[in-house]
């Protein structure tokens, strides 16, 4: 490990805090006339038109999770179609006095959405060749890049011992970065976060699982997405993130790796189609420049993680299916005080952010759980008011105490559930304060921070730097979908003056960071705002449901 690259990840993140007196750097405005497009699409490529499902799978709300529950589907490509339709594809289309915008299944700061999608298909029932593929959500289509001989599937299928495809991520830091600035890079990988827990939930109601492949390095993730081999324009060439193997079973693959075989045979292959404009001029921000590659990842040993067999907190399944929940998700923009919810519902939402084995999303292996969760609770019927600390993993208990105000009570709120209080009291304008004003952090049911084990992890891996925000996002993502089933509505915060957070906990140092906010409460709609289906401009969109 290079001490070059700990430093470079470390001043980047100092140097992107928020404070009371002064925000991270970004252009100060928003420069409308250069706002990215929000597709990308590749001119010179054949398009093929997926198919829309016209019935959503019967499964229900913990079904999303539990991986027995789902009978194993055909790797088909309507089943395909129905994969991504239900993880990254739209979800509706808002209107208001002649604008229009869309909103995806998956969600994104400032709804930008800098996470492209990637596959690598065998030859299936509707393809003439195996090849690989961009996912574009507006068309609900693939745009092919390259094809893939059946000689390589054949290693492949070898490799990791069962049938399946490949599905990868890359971001375009361009698209945060026009309205964020330097904190971007953060939100990026909150949103690679977001998706690849998308991903996994919607595998999961196919009867198939995602698993990360984290031993490669981001090179050979970009070398088998053929990114080396596309004509980027300047500052908005997507970096590759993550690759991951779909087992078309809900059994584990062989490896979390891929051998250099399978590797330099992708690297010979030739790619087609230009990457669309996004804005015609471009703002470089050298801080993102620098934290991108001070933390590429190398590649790494395998590994894989037992995370125990933890039961589901006992309380009844919120009666919407699986598929309801997923397209309903939206981001609350405001909060209704009055909004409640039952100590039983709160428990329940929070108990399935622990990674557990056989359960999405965390047993897709993206890597040790880092991150636990400091609450504001303002409404939950059965509990008191105050700050709470609910941990994900027990065994940072002690070291969180010792590292926290010693003024904390530390009382356990159910012998069960590692839910402590630490302190009782109206949190409300707090909270609202330290999420940047707004009042969506104090005026629902509860909010909170997510913090996560930060130097011991820089300093020896720093390329893990963004696999802390891919943990936080995949948190979000539960949350999200956990408010939808429960009747309220969430929203995820990347703006915070972070070390306020760490000054109301006591923390010092860095030894732990807070890298996310969320807030959840009884959204307030806006009567002026029209939805619209979300495929409703295309022919094919049929009756989907």
């Amino acid at each position: 490990m290079d001490e070059r690259q700990s430093t470079a990840v470390f001043l980047y993140h100092e140097q992107t805090k928020h404070h009371f007196h002064r925000f991270s750097r970004s252009l100060g405005y928003m420069d409308w006339k250069n706002q990215p497009a929000p597709f990308r699409s590749f001119s010179q490529t054949k398009r093929i038109p997926l198919p829309l499902l016209r019935k959503d799978p019967e499964a229900g709300h913990l079904d999303l999770y539990a991986r027995e529950n789902n009978p194993q589907r055909p790797m088909t490509i309507e089943n395909i179609a129905a994969f991504l339709e239900l993880s990254l594809g739209l979800s509706a289309w808002k209107a208001v006095s002649g604008s229009r915008w869309s909103l995806r299944i998956n969600p994104s700061s400032g709804n930008l959405h800098p996470t492209e999608c990637y596959l690598i298909l065998p030859t299936l029932n509707f393809f003439e060749a195996g090849g690989v593929y961009h996912y574009n959500p507006l068309d609900h289509a693939l745009e092919v890049r390259a094809e893939v001989g059946e000689d390589i599937w054949k290693v492949i299928y070898d490799h990791f011992g069962c049938e399946g495809f490949f599905v990868g991520l890359g971001s375009i830091y361009w698209r945060e970065s026009w309205k964020y600035g330097e904190r971007a890079f953060r939100y990026c990988n909150l949103d690679v976060g977001h998706a690849v827990a998308a991903l996994s939930f919607s595998a999961n109601l196919q009867g198939w699982r995602v698993n990360c492949l984290n031993a490669l390095s981001d090179e050979q993730v970009g070398t088998v997405f053929g990114f080396d081999r596309t004509q980027w324009r300047d500052l908005e060439e997507e970096a590759p993130e993550v690759l991951c193997f779909v087992c078309a079973n809900s059994a584990e693959c062989n490896s979390m790796g891929l051998p250099g075989e399978i590797v330099s045979a992708f690297a010979k292959i030739g790619f087609q189609g230009l990457p669309n404009p996004l804005s015609a001029k471009r703002h470089r921000w050298e801080a993102i420049d620098s934290v991108h590659l001070a933390s590429k990842k190398p590649g790494t040993e395998e590994q894989r993680f037992s995370y125990g067999p933890k039961s589901f907190y006992n309380e009844p399944p919120s009666t919407l299916s699986a598929a309801r929940i997923i397209r309903q998700r939206r981001s609350g923009l405001a909060f209704d005080e009055t909004g409640f919810l039952k100590k039983n519902q709160f428990l329940s939402i929070l108990d399935k952010t622990i990674p557990r084995n056989d359960c999405a999303p965390f047993d897709m292996q993206p890597g040790e759980p880092c991150v636990d969760l400091f609450l504001f609770v303002h409404n939950v019927h059965g509990l008191a008011s105050g700050l709470y600390f609910y941990f994900r993993s027990e065994q940072r208990l002690e070291d969180m105490r010792r590292a926290t105000d010693p003024s904390f009570l530390w009382d356990r709120v159910d012998k069960d559930e590692p839910l402590y209080l630490l302190q009782k009291g109206d949190f409300r304008q707090i909270a609202a304060r330290l999420s940047c004003n707004q009042e969506i952090a104090g005026y629902g049911v509860f909010s909170l921070g997510m913090i996560a084990v930060f130097s011991e992890i820089i300093e020896n891996e720093p390329y893990r730097y963004r696999r802390l925000f891919r943990e936080a996002g995949m948190i979000g993502q539960v949350l999200y979908l956990e408010a939808e089933a429960h009747g309220i509505r969430g929203t995820g915060i990347g703006c915070f003056f972070d070390d306020p957070v760490h000054d109301l906990l006591g923390l010092s140092g860095n030894s732990y960071q807070s890298l996310y906010h969320f807030a959840a409460g009884l959204p307030i709609e806006d009567p002026r705002l029209v939805t619209l289906p979300p495929y409703a401009h295309l022919e094919r969109a049929g009756t989907e449901t």
